[in-house]
C-alpha cells in the first residue's frame, strides 16, 4: 500500500480554516446581525463561558448613563453570595484589614478605649503601655479635634472616628482634647503602635474555689491569652471553672480546638467537618490539658456561635461537664477566606462542622438571611427564652452522649439546665432607660465628676467590695432620667431598683477600673452564674452528667 501525501489535502485543510475563519469573524461582529434590541454573547472556550462578565462590559460600553465598572462587579459578588447562605460573605479590601485585625489579635493606631457620650469621643481607658497612655491621655478626656478638624459635636460616625485615629504604625496624628479642670485644648501629637486587641475579658476567682473566665471572641490569641489567665487563677487556688461563652459569636476554628483541648484528654474526639468538595477532616485533642478533670461549666446564650458550639458541643456530647444558659445560636457552617488580587477577599462556605455525637447544629437559614438573623426575636416570640417547653425539637435529629443522654442537632446547643431571661426585674421604667443608655451616662458622668474620690478605692477588687450606691446617687439618677424625659413611677422603679443600682456601680466601676470591676458587680446578680456556683458548690453535676434511661429523659 503506497503511503498517504499529506500535501494532497492541503487544499481541503485550508478551505476548513477559512471556512472557520469566517464563521468566528460572524460571531464577534453578531451586533451588526442581530434584530434591534437583542445582543448575544460569545465567548471562546465554551466551558468557561463568562456571563456575568459579559453582561458587565455590555453595561459598562452600552448603558446610557455613565457607571463604574468596579461598582457593578462588587454588588454582583454581594447578590451570588446572597443566595448561598447567611455566612458566606464578600469583604472589600477598603474593609478588609479592619474586619480581620480583630481576629489576628492586634491593630494599628493611638491605643484608646472610647465611647461617643452626646456627640463627643470620651476616652474610656487608655490601653495601658500604648501610645495614648505613654503621651498622658488620660480616662475622661474629650477628643475635639483630629489633626485639624472638629469631630465634637457634629455627629461624626464611630466608623470615621476609628479611621481617622487607626493608621500604620509609626506614622503620627495629632488630637486636640478637652480635659476637665483644664481651661485651653490639649494638643498632643501621638505615634502609632501596634496596639493589642483581646478576646479574653476577664479572668478571676469568683470564690476560693471557683474561677470564672470570659471570653468574647476566638482570636489567633485566645489559647495563649486563655493558658496564661487559667495558670494564673489555678495558682490562686481555682479548683472548679466557669466559662462563660454567652455573647460569644466564635472565630478562628483552631482557636476553639486549642481550647477544647485543655479540657478534654487526649485522643477525644473534638469536632470534624465535611464538605460536598471538602474532605472529611477530624480534630482530637493532642496533648494533656490544663483542666481535665476539673469540674467545669459552660454558660452559654442565644448569641453564642460558632466557635463557642464547638467548645459547649465537645464539653455536652462527652459529658465533660455542665451546660447552663439558653439554647445557643445555632451556626454550623465553616467559611473558608481566600484573599484576591484587589486586597478583597472571599469568605466562603465549604464545609459544615458537627459535634463529637455527629450533630450538625446549623439552624435552616431556607427563608433567607432576614429571617435567619431575626431569629432571636421568633424565640422571644415563642416564649422560649422564658421556658425551655416552647423549643421544638425535631426527632430524626436525636444524639446521645457518651453518657447516654439524649441531645439534638439542627438548631445550636441546647444547655443542661436552662436559665429563662430575667423578666422580673424588668419593669417598663427599666427598658426605657436602659434602651435610652441612661444608666450608662449617669454612671460616665458621676465616674468622670468623682474620679479623684474613687480613686481612694486602691484596686477594683477594694471597688467592688467597699463602695456603694448610696440613696443620693439612686435619686440623683432619677432626677437624670426625668430630665431625659422618663417619667418616674415608684411601683415601676421599686420593681426594678436592685437592678439599676447594680448597673450604676459596674459602670462606674467600668469607667474607673475597667472590666475588673464591671464583671465582679454584674454576676453577683447574674442567674446562670448563680446557678452554676450553686451546682459546682452543691457538688450536684454528677446527677445531670450521669447515665440515664434515655426515652425518659428525652425532651
Amino acid at each position: 500500500m503506497s503511503k498517504l501525501n499529506y500535501k494532497n489535502f492541503l487544499p481541503f485543510i485550508f478551505a476548513i480554516v477559512l471556512a472557520v475563519g469566517v464563521l468566528l469573524g460572524l460571531s464577534l461582529n453578531f451586533d451588526r446581525q442581530q434584530p434591534s434590541g437583542e445582543k448575544k454573547f460569545f465567548s471562546i472556550g465554551f466551558d468557561r463561558y463568562d456571563k456575568v462578565n459579559d453582561i458587565i462590559n455590555y453595561i459598562t460600553e452600552s448603558y446610557v448613563d455613565t457607571v463604574s465598572r468596579e461598582e457593578l462587579t462588587e454588588e454582583a459578588i454581594v447578590n451570588l453570595l446572597k443566595n448561598l447562605d447567611p455566612h458566606s460573605s464578600y469583604i472589600p479590601a477598603s474593609a478588609f484589614r479592619e474586619m480581620n485585625d480583630p481576629l489576628m489579635g492586634s491593630f494599628e493606631g493611638i491605643g484608646i478605649e472610647f465611647n461617643m457620650i452626646t456627640d463627643t469621643v470620651v476616652v474610656i481607658n487608655p490601653v495601658p503601655g500604648g501610645p495614648s497612655e505613654t503621651i498622658g491621655l488620660r480616662a475622661g478626656d474629650r477628643i475635639i479635634k483630629v489633626e485639624d478638624e472638629v469631630i465634637a459635636g457634629v455627629r461624626t460616625p464611630t466608623p470615621d472616628v476609628v479611621r481617622k485615629l487607626k493608621g500604620p504604625k509609626g506614622t503620627q496624628v495629632t488630637v486636640s482634647v478637652l480635659r476637665r479642670g483644664v481651661d485651653d485644648l490639649m494638643e498632643f501629637t501621638i505615634t502609632r503602635d501596634k496596639i493589642p486587641s483581646y478576646s479574653l475579658d476577664i479572668a478571676y476567682m469568683i470564690d476560693a474555689e471557683t474561677g470564672y473566665v470570659k471570653l468574647g471572641q476566638f482570636s489567633a490569641t485566645t489559647h495563649q491569652e486563655f493558658r496564661l489567665a487559667m495558670e494564673r487563677l489555678k495558682r490562686q487556688g481555682m479548683q472548679q471553672m466557669v466559662l462563660d461563652l454567652r455573647g460569644n459569636g466564635g472565630g478562628f476554628l483552631d482557636a476553639a480546638i486549642q481550647l477544647a483541648d485543655e479540657f478534654l484528654a487526649p485522643e477525644t474526639l473534638i469536632v470534624y467537618t465535611d464538605g460536598r468538595k471538602r474532605p472529611k477532616t477530624v480534630a482530637h485533642a493532642r496533648r494533656n490539658g490544663g483542666f481535665e478533670t476539673q469540674p467545669l461549666v459552660v454558660l452559654i446564650d442565644e448569641w453564642s456561635a460558632s466557635a463557642s458550639e464547638i467548645i459547649a458541643g465537645a464539653v455536652q456530647d462527652h459529658d465533660r461537664g455542665l451546660v447552663i444558659g439558653r439554647r445557643s445560636f445555632g451556626k454550623g457552617l465553616v467559611q473558608e477566606q481566600v484573599q484576591l488580587g484587589d486586597g478583597s477577599a472571599l469568605r466562603l462556605t465549604v464545609a459544615r462542622y458537627y459535634t463529637p455525637a455527629g450533630r450538625s447544629i446549623q439552624k435552616p437559614y431556607d427563608n433567607g438571611s432576614e429571617e435567619y438573623f431575626a431569629d432571636f426575636m421568633q424565640r422571644y416570640m415563642d416564649g422560649e427564652l422564658e421556658n425551655p417547653d416552647s423549643i421544638k425539637y425535631d426527632d430524626s435529629l436525636k444524639f446521645e452522649t457518651a453518657g447516654g443522654r439524649i441531645v439534638y442537632g439542627g438548631g445550636g446547643i441546647s444547655p443542661d439546665i436552662f436559665i429563662p431571661l430575667n423578666t422580673d426585674e424588668r419593669s417598663p421604667y427599666f427598658v426605657r432607660v436602659a434602651n435610652r443608655g441612661l444608666i450608662y451616662r449617669f454612671a460616665f458622668d458621676y465616674a468622670d465628676n468623682h474620679r479623684e474620690m474613687l480613686k481612694r478605692y486602691e484596686t477594683a477588687d477594694s471597688f467592688v467590695r467597699e463602695f456603694n450606691v448610696e440613696q443620693s446617687v439612686v435619686n440623683a439618677f432619677i432626677e437624670f432620667a426625668t430630665r431625659e424625659g422618663i417619667e418616674y413611677k415608684a411601683d415601676e422603679f421599686n420593681q426594678s431598683s436592685g437592678l439599676i443600682r447594680s448597673q450604676i456601680k459596674a459602670y462606674i466601676g467600668r469607667n474607673i477600673y475597667g472590666n475588673d470591676a464591671f464583671y465582679p458587680v454584674i454576676n453577683q446578680r447574674d442567674a446562670a452564674v448563680e446557678k452554676a456556683l450553686e451546682v459546682l458548690k452543691n457538688k450536684t453535676m454528677i446527677t445531670y452528667l450521669s447515665p440515664q434511661k434515655k426515652e425518659a429523659e428525652a425532651r
